[in-house]
């Protein structure tokens, strides 16, 4: 099939109209078995004046505003979405380039996983429809192989229909809408459009949503709990009992039933052209036409709320009057409790000057408003009065407004007590209805304590004197003893404050407040827990706290110094660090994924990974060993590689974590003796012996492999006495000339790359071979996963798994001390 190139969202002329192509337009369906290239070369690719890009890929209609669908990009093209978009047609059945307004893209399949040049999509022999990218990772599938599909088509009312020999459809894309509905669209319960972030990031991670239930038609601001600001009730509307759900009709918004006729909910006007409807990034439901180009004939619920009584009309704390923004203010006395982002930009709403905490309750306030309301009203206590309105909010840290609403002249009312505060606004829609105030809470500095009554000075303050001055002395004694045991731990202190390339050092306050006091666990390990955090200026971060004193210390110092210097794309960043007192807390950069071990085991996983998101992981992993083994000036041996150890970001990439076991060795060394250290299961052979190298990490890899591609554990108590260890599992099979058993069969995409899978497990087996010297280096391992190196022939499979469950204790001396300094940077 051609490929096309049109613009993305902006598709865009003006009165003249300049020729791109001869190719029909009509060209809707496609077989199985065709595969599209988002290449460069593509022959009906199309550049912008903006910027943008589209490639079509299927088309439909003869003339005027008709449908298609293709990559496109916004202007940067770095990268693009699988999308549907309207484009313009003449009546020589050729596409034609308006100056404003085309394409204007009505759905897209993979908005949260942009694709680069060269990715494909491919409607498969098995009928599934699969958006890849260029390094053959998944971005997107319909998930239809094996649904008895036998093509493709694109609707005259723009719906992508993957269709069945009955022409029965088996998936089409009105059942999954974007943040955009077209004319002949259904929203049945379940559905619902989700804004963008904004008109330039089309990430489905904006803050609004709207859908339809079996009882209303809702729009909410994602927030927890979500908080409506538009509501329609329809089960009243729906009288037959039946199954209904809303249509967008020409003319309306309509609820559809089983044996009713179409009842309009909400009137939009009638389309004399090409018509859509979008839920805008700023909450509102906007409906647009093609008149010479896209102009905006509705705004959908303004009419029912009023421009103030959207969330995020003056953004977070700002109050609306009339259009105008402006931050909470006191009536009683000049303190500012909020200040505006930015002075010439009231809408992006205010900032508390104090930061309002958990940690300190008894400087909770309130900054009282009144006739000032909200756009949403949830009571949460009725019947209530206003004090005891107030005296709720403060016992609850998380609230962080008293919402009062009462009858006019009333002293009893409801109580709303929100987690989250949006947009106010002046009560000028309600305020012949009933009285609304607002009680804002806000952080105020601790109030100084009173003046001490002066005593009289009689013959007892000799003896209180005395007495003191005793008292004195031991507490001196005390304090030496103290002092004396503490003198380590501040030289640890001051020593890090002199170490060259330290990351940041925060204060034990700031990591309290950025954690809010250490309330959202992350995990719990063997020396503490991890708690999620955001900094002032909004980076996320994960706090690991260390608990205890000896072993702890090492650990800390050992992380600290180990990657407090050094930087790699497939290490976790060691943002900070607090040496406070007791405290040792560590500071990493979030990792919206957590750990591989909830991706990878059976019954555990979030959700089954594809195989070339597992590559991908086992390629990054190895070139974060690479890293540490060859690129610095002193080896670093992680010594404790394992899934728990291996974090995942948003995009599935993988980085190495957990230093606290690390150690370094000179060049000029080629092994050291050290404490056996490291997980069991994980560890190497060599271990008895005390001499380890870095071939100790490219065993623990090589396990870490074998767990990735068969989707178990390195030992199931589970199993038969024959399956429980994985070692001795993999030596019989691949004895067998089966290791085509042990690929995890919870994976129908694991299932298809068997070949390659098999590769990379003989890969792991090069890493295990129970002879250090005959394992690969990691540069070797990365080398062969990328398919330019040869694994090597002679495998020995006699694995030796006899130290999965026993670790001797032994000790060995240190020969290689922690030097931070002589660790350098990235190359």
């Amino acid at each position: 099939m051609a490929l096309y190139k049109i613009n993305p969202f902006f598709f865009i002329l003006c009165c003249s109209f300049h020729l791109i192509s001869s190719q029909p337009w009509d060209y809707p369906t496609a077989n199985l078995s065709t595969t599209w290239v988002n290449s460069v070369s593509a022959p009906h690719s199309v550049d912008f004046i903006d910027g943008s890009i589209v490639r079509a890929i299927l088309l439909r209609g003869t003339f005027g505003p008709r449908y298609a669908c293709g990559f496109y990009c916004n202007g940067n093209c770095e990268s693009y979405l699988f999308a549907i978009f309207i484009v313009q047609t003449n009546s020589a059945s050729q596409i034609t380039m308006p100056a404003i307004g085309f394409p204007q893209v009505v759905w897209s399949a993979n908005r949260n996983k942009p694709v680069k040049i060269n990715s494909t999509l491919q409607l498969t022999a098995e009928g599934d429809l699969v958006l890849r990218d260029a390094d053959g990772t998944l971005a997107w599938s319909t998930n239809s192989a094996g649904k008895t599909v036998a093509g493709l088509n694109l609707t005259d009312e723009g719906n992508l229909v993957l269709f069945d020999s009955k022409n029965a459809t088996v998936w089409q894309s009105f059942d999954h809408p974007t943040d955009s509905l077209v004319p002949g669209q259904k929203l049945v319960s379940g559905m619902k459009l989700t804004a963008s972030v904004s008109t330039t990031n089309w990430t489905e991670g904006g803050l609004f949503s709207f859908s339809a239930t079996n009882d209303d038609l809702v729009a909410f601001v994602e927030s927890n709990p979500p908080q409506t600001y538009f509501e329609r009730s329809i089960s009243v509307l729906n009288t037959s009992g039946g199954s209904n759900y809303v249509m967008y009709l020409n003319g309306s918004l309509a609820l559809i039933s089983n044996s009713n006729d179409p009842q309009t909910l909400i009137s939009i006007p009638p389309a004399s052209s090409a018509q859509y409807m979008k839920l805008e990034s700023d909450g509102h439901l906007k409906v647009y036409e093609w008149q010479s180009r896209w102009n905006e004939v509705d705004d959908l619920l303004t009419g029912f709320n009023g421009e103030c009584y959207y969330p995020m009309v003056c953004g977070r704390y700002g109050i609306c009057s009339r259009g105008q923004c402006s931050c909470p203010k006191s009536s009683s006395n000049s303190t500012s409790y909020f200040r505006q982002i930015d002075d010439r930009q009231g809408n992006l709403g205010c900032a508390e000057v104090t930061r309002l905490t958990c940690n300190a309750l008894n400087n909770h306030r309130f900054l009282e408003l009144q006739d000032v309301d909200y756009f949403t009203f949830t009571a949460d206590i009725k019947n209530t009065d206003m004090n005891a309105c107030k005296d709720a909010c403060l016992r609850n840290c998380s609230c962080k407004a008293a919402l009062f609403r009462s009858g006019l002249n009333s002293s009893t009312g409801d109580c709303y007590l929100p987690s989250e505060i949006f947009s106010l606004a002046n009560n000028q829609k309600d305020k012949t209805r009933y009285d609304s105030y607002a009680f804002i809470k806000v952080q105020v500095e601790a109030e100084p304590a009173a003046a001490k009554e002066k005593k009289r000075v009689n013959g007892a303050v000799l003896g209180s004197v005395i007495g003191l001055a005793i008292l004195g002395i031991l507490i001196a004694i005390a304090v030496f003893i103290i002092w004396k045991k503490r003198k380590a731990s501040e030289d640890e202190e001051n020593y890090l404050d002199h170490v060259p390339g330290m990351p940041t050092r925060f204060s034990y306050d700031d990591l309290k407040a950025a954690t809010e006091n250490f309330t959202k666990k992350l995990g719990q390990g063997g020396f503490g827990s991890v708690f999620e955090g955001c900094l002032e200026d909004g980076t996320m971060i994960a706090v690991k706290c260390l608990d205890g004193i000896g072993q702890v210390k090492k650990s800390f110092l050992a992380e600290v110094e180990t990657i407090g210097s050094i930087h790699h794309v497939n290490l976790v960043q060691l943002i900070g660090f607090c040496a406070e007192k007791s405290h040792r807390l560590l500071v990493y950069e979030f990792m919206s994924n957590g750990s591989l071990e909830k991706w990878i085991y059976h019954g555990k996983q979030e959700q089954t990974l594809d195989w070339n998101c597992r590559r991908k992981i086992i390629q990054d992993i190895a070139k974060g060993l690479a890293y540490l083994h060859e690129e610095c000036r002193q080896k670093i041996l992680h010594l404790d590689i394992k899934p728990p150890n291996i974090l995942l970001d948003e995009k599935h990439n993988a980085k190495l974590s957990d230093f606290g076991l690390s150690k370094l060795i000179d060049r000029n060394q080629s092994q050291v003796m050290t404490t056996m250290r490291g997980t069991p299961g994980y560890l190497a052979p060599e271990w008895l012996s005390g001499a380890i190298t870095e071939k100790v990490d490219v065993y623990s890899f090589g396990i870490v492999i074998l767990e990735i591609l068969s989707g178990r554990r390195h030992f199931e108590a589970s199993e038969s006495e024959d399956q429980q260890v994985m070692l001795n599992l993999f030596k019989k099979k691949a004895e067998e000339g089966q290791l085509v058993d042990l690929i995890d069969k919870h994976s129908e995409d694991m299932q298809l790359y068997k070949e390659e899978v098999i590769k990379t497990m003989q890969i792991a087996a090069w890493c295990l071979q129970h002879d250090y010297t005959k394992r690969p280096s990691m540069s070797m391992v990365v080398k062969a996963m990328e398919g330019v190196l040869d694994v090597e022939k002679n495998l020995d499979y006699s694995f030796n798994p006899q130290i999965v469950s026993v670790i001797p204790n032994i000790t060995f001396a240190h020969s290689t001390p922690l030097l931070p300094s002589v660790l350098s940077g990235p190359r």
